[in-house]
């Protein structure tokens, strides 16, 4: 190859042009013009407008992954505080339905006290105010305990009530509780009188295994019974006063075979769940028995009674004999006659 035909001229990368300085300030002078350009005429606006449009997907694909951990993050912190509201919304819950039901139950005790202290004023008789603590457990009796006894005055015999009628009779007296007797037991007995005819009847204790109930016996086929009569104590006996609400005559069954009539009665007083009840002076201590048209020795044998079902001697008045459940049946029913 001759050598007139090769190339003389020093490779690119040799090659001399504008100096680092020249160029510097060259591409100063340009960067000034476009910042004052700009500044005074937004000639550049476009220009950013075109970038930033041809940007914009890269910018939205590389923000992405911060995102899915901000949301992830933001998800799993709302999440648990999420659950810490709720449990505090259900502690907080349940803590109002507690106060609610204990508000309802101090409501309904403050009712029915209200009521007992209404009664009291009512009967005109000695009274004191007691709380049932517990029932017995003899499954063959239907008795209660109250936190009174003894030492605030209370004595075998007398009459026990609450808010909507009689309740039954203490049986039992120790110093710092008592026994009550309630009117459904087998063996307690109650003269009553039918507050619409007048007639003075015996109510005894629901023999039957369900219990719960009273019942009128030796009562003629013909009376003038009716379902729902309201029975009040009669008084003939010395203990209870008269007019106290006993029960209400729920079923009278007339059968053809027997000269009596079966008849069934609810007791007003609320038997199950009772918490507070009144006890009343025993016969002794209230009007004369013969107010009532009752002998003095009848009042007698009923407290006598009432102290021979508690275990513990009754002193009677001179004259006056002391009688044991039969004896008192017999009489009550002989006064009805």
């Amino acid at each position: 190859m001759p050598l007139e035909t090769l190339d003389r001229s020093p490779p690119p990368f040799f090659k001399q042009g504008p100096s680092a300085l020249s160029r510097l300030v060259l591409l100063s002078a340009l960067a000034l013009f476009l910042m004052v350009a700009d500044a005074r005429f937004h000639i550049v606006q476009p220009l950013r407008a075109v970038i930033a449009t041809v940007l914009y997907p890269a910018q939205w694909l590389a923000l992405q992954p911060v995102q899915w951990v901000q949301t992830g993050v933001g998800y799993l912190t709302d999440l648990k505080t999420a659950r810490a509201t709720e449990e505090a919304a259900r502690v907080k819950l349940a803590e109002q339905s507690q106060r609610a039901g204990q508000v309802e139950q101090l409501q309904l005790e403050n009712n029915r006290l209200r009521e007992l202290l209404a009664l009291r004023e009512r009967v005109q008789v000695p009274a004191v105010a007691a709380q049932v603590l517990y029932d017995t457990t003899d499954p063959y009796s239907r008795r209660v305990v109250i936190g009174k006894g003894q030492m605030q005055g209370i004595e075998p015999g007398s009459p026990v009530m609450d808010e909507s009628g009689v309740l039954g009779q203490v049986t039992r007296v120790y110093p710092f509780v008592s026994e009550i007797t309630l009117l459904i037991d087998r063996d307690q007995v109650i003269p009553v009188m039918n507050a619409r005819t007048g007639t003075r009847s015996v109510a005894y204790g629901d023999p039957s295994p369900r219990g719960g109930m009273m019942e009128l016996r030796y009562m003629s086929a013909t009376e003038d019974v009716k379902e729902g009569d309201l029975l009040t104590t009669s008084g003939v006996d010395g203990v209870y006063p008269p007019g106290l609400p006993v029960a209400r005559v729920v079923h009278v069954d007339r059968r053809s075979d027997t000269s009596f009539a079966r008849i069934q009665c609810q007791p007003l007083a609320r038997l199950q769940g009772v918490t507070h009840v009144m006890v009343l002076a025993p016969g002794q201590r209230q009007t004369p028995p013969g107010a009532d048209g009752a002998p003095p020795a009848a009042a007698a044998a009923s407290t006598a009674s009432s102290a021979a079902g508690a275990g513990r001697p009754a002193s009677a008045p001179a004259g006056a004999r002391r009688t044991g459940p039969a004896q008192r049946r017999s009489a009550a029913e002989g006064e009805r006659r």
